[in-house]
């Protein structure tokens, strides 16, 4: 969903970081062999997350909906030289296609790829995150966040993508529309949640930052 003109998007990214080539690439191939191509982060969108994941400089990353890997690519643009960022993603059948552009990247040895439900993975993860980027069923947006909150360190930064979900979060509810619902009420969670300071930012389709208290 883009909420903005076209030329005023275009002029954002013309004055924006340019997308790394690789990332390019990856965008055409996802275009010409994946389903959903607009599942993909895209160009302004990750370089937000590039230069979030920068600032922070995290030691480690989790990232809930790996995709074709886009978004990871980005968030292992800020990570420290030992730093490791665990990806999920439910859809093994892109598990290879993750791989090989992982290994292109430079990131390949600090990126650790898990298939599966997050809700089950998470929990199994040793340490202490800095970064959580949260991008998949959007139904599970509340589950996700409980699982993940025990596990951030104070300070550490949790992202949540789609937050807007195509304008429908101010349309009339659709009684049988369960993702909007959810994300209705994860947005309120999000507001009201006492251990995070939250802001949702209109990139995209829609991204809220929370710092954790």
């Amino acid at each position: 969903m883009h909420f903005l003109s076209d030329s005023l998007e275009t002029y954002i990214a013309q004055h924006s970081q340019d997308e790394p080539e690789l990332l390019r690439e990856l965008t055409r191939e996802t275009h010409l062999k994946v389903l959903q191509p607009r599942m993909l982060t895209g160009h302004l969108q990750g370089r937000v997350l590039s230069v979030l994941s920068k600032i922070i400089a995290p030691n480690t990353i989790l990232e809930i909906g790996t995709y074709t890997g886009y978004s990871a690519l980005c968030l292992a643009e800020g990570l420290r030289a030992q730093g490791t960022l665990h990806t999920i993603d439910v859809n093994e059948e892109l598990y290879a296609l993750q791989r090989r552009f992982f290994n292109k990247s430079g990131f390949g040895d600090q990126i650790v790829q898990h298939t599966g439900n997050a809700l089950d993975i998470v929990p199994h993860l040793d340490g202490q995150l800095d970064l959580v980027f949260i991008d998949a069923e959007k139904r599970d947006y509340k589950g996700y966040l409980e699982v993940v909150l025990p596990k951030v360190r104070p300070g550490g930064v949790i992202l949540s993508d789609n937050v807007l979900w195509s304008g429908k979060v101010v349309e009339p509810l659709n009684k049988k529309d369960r993702a909007t619902r959810e994300l209705l009420e994860y947005n309120r969670y999000l507001k009201s949640h006492p251990k995070l300071d939250t802001v949702l930012l209109p990139v995209r389709d829609g991204l809220t930052l929370s710092r954790v208290k």
